[in-house]
């Protein structure tokens, strides 16, 4: 079973949503992130929360 992180993004509610396209698309491409959960909140502000696949390596036994 794949282990992830998480990051949680807070977008205000004068972002336009091109902007904040633009911010979790710089996130994707440079981080690794990739898209978990969006929520629309009443006030219009967004939080999404990112994840990546944490890659653990197994010791080499000689």
């Amino acid at each position: 079973m794949p282990e992830y992180e998480f990051i949680d993004v807070y977008v205000p509610r004068g972002v336009s949503r091109k902007e904040a396209a633009r911010l979790l698309t710089d996130h994707a491409e440079y981080g690794h992130w990739e898209l978990d959960r969006l929520t629309l909140r009443l006030d219009g502000s967004r939080r999404v929360r990112l994840r990546r696949r944490i890659i653990r390596q197994l010791r080499a036994t000689w």
